[in-house]
């Protein structure tokens, strides 16, 4: 099966900003009047100590070129001082720098810096790192890393890695997607633990401590919100502006499949043999030689059906309702339970009083039964992780 790659290109467009510390006067200032709305000054306090190469400084000063407030947009110009901070280990500029890469079709050298930030759990290069693993563009091909990346992508409110889930699910066997749920939960806890690592390692070089920044941070911020000291991912473009430069920089592609037609099969052109144009003369006939009629081959015997999934233990649940009348449980769970995050997982009716709550049971802990969840939720279910 062929796979077309998709490379979705404006999927950041807010803007945060941080105040270096202990602060050059002129970038808290810069910081103050970006406040107020007055950009202009802002890029003027900003540009003395970003060419003496204080990261803040620098990364502030590419926000407002990438942006175009304060200065024209020159989208070359904020990647040039993305680059310059992120070599000095500034976390967001490194991951703005790689976005702007990938952006401008250096997908190879902006691989690196997509990877540390997917580890760091920023949504936008989670759907990057995970439409990669999906075609094995320039890393290993992976569907099983592929889903649950774009999966903790969906669940952050990253709107283009819905219709990518999708598409997936025509393609991804479903004991992979199984096998996603628990991954996702798995890469979900080493990035919180690695933003944490990190970000105490720049308070050490810094000297002032920092708030450390989550994914759900990166998609509160606007992009008319207010700059802060406390560093704040880029908010992401809503899937309309998506659309729209995808169908800038794609051409003739139709914008329509941004962010979701890297499943579209090609069409294989097939070129007929010529034939020779010499005539061969005509054999004269043989008589076939008598044969006898083989023996007809009896029918194969039907493929047994499958086993069905081995059936799971733990003390933590998900519960899915709870219902005055029993048989509306039964009807949800005929909708639920051929979902990957249920499969092994046996339905379970707990008397509630005149309720009766719709349960799965068997999850080993509560991480598990919350990445269950936050599955289900993304599928239009409501879902709650109890313990047993």
């Amino acid at each position: 099966m062929m796979v077309r790659s998709l490379f979705p290109i404006a999927i950041f467009a807010g803007v945060s900003l941080v105040a270096a510390a202990p602060a050059l006067a002129d970038v808290k200032a810069g910081v103050d009047a970006w406040s107020r709305g007055d950009y202009t000054t802002a890029v003027g306090e900003w540009r003395e100590p970003a060419e003496k190469g204080d990261a803040d400084a620098q990364f502030n000063l590419g926000q407002a070129y990438k942006l175009g407030r304060g200065v024209k947009q020159d989208l070359a110009r904020a990647e040039e001082l993305f680059g310059k901070a992120a070599a000095h280990g500034h976390l967001q500029a490194s991951d703005n720098y790689g976005l702007l890469l990938f952006q401008r079709g250096d997908h190879a050298r902006a691989m690196p810096f997509i990877n540390a930030a997917a580890g760091r759990g920023d949504p936008r290069a989670q759907y990057l790192l995970g439409l990669a693993h999906f075609n094995g563009d320039n890393v290993t091909k992976d569907w099983v890393r592929a889903y649950a990346l774009v999966s903790l992508a969906q669940q952050a409110g990253l709107p283009q890695a819905a219709s990518a889930l999708a598409q997936m699910d025509q393609h991804i066997p479903i004991e992979q997607r199984q096998q996603s749920v628990i991954l996702a939960s798995h890469l979900a806890g080493e990035a919180e633990a690695t933003r944490a690592r990190q970000v105490t390692a720049a308070d050490l070089a810094s000297g002032t401590p920092r708030a450390v920044p989550g994914p759900a941070a990166s998609m509160s911020a606007s992009e008319g919100a207010s700059p802060t000291a406390i560093p704040r991912m880029p908010s992401i473009a809503s899937a309309e502006q998506a659309l729209a430069e995808a169908s800038r920089v794609a051409g003739t592609d139709s914008p329509g499949g941004a962010g979701a037609d890297f499943t579209r099969p090609r069409v294989p052109v097939v070129t007929s043999v010529p034939r020779t144009a010499t005539p061969m003369p005509d054999p004269t006939p043989v008589p076939a030689p008598a044969t006898a009629r083989p023996a007809p081959k009896p029918a194969p015997a039907p493929a047994p059906a499958p086993a069905p999934p081995a059936a799971k233990s733990g003390n933590w649940r998900v519960q899915l309702g709870a219902f005055g009348v029993p048989g509306n449980a039964d009807a949800l769970w005929n909708r639920v339970k051929g979902r990957p995050e249920l499969s092994g997982h046996g339905k379970m009716l707990e008397p509630a009083g005149r309720l009766t709550k719709l349960q799965a049971g068997g999850f080993a802990s509560r991480a598990d039964a919350q990445a269950a969840c936050s599955r289900l939720a993304a599928g239009g279910f409501d879902c709650l992780a109890v313990r047993k």
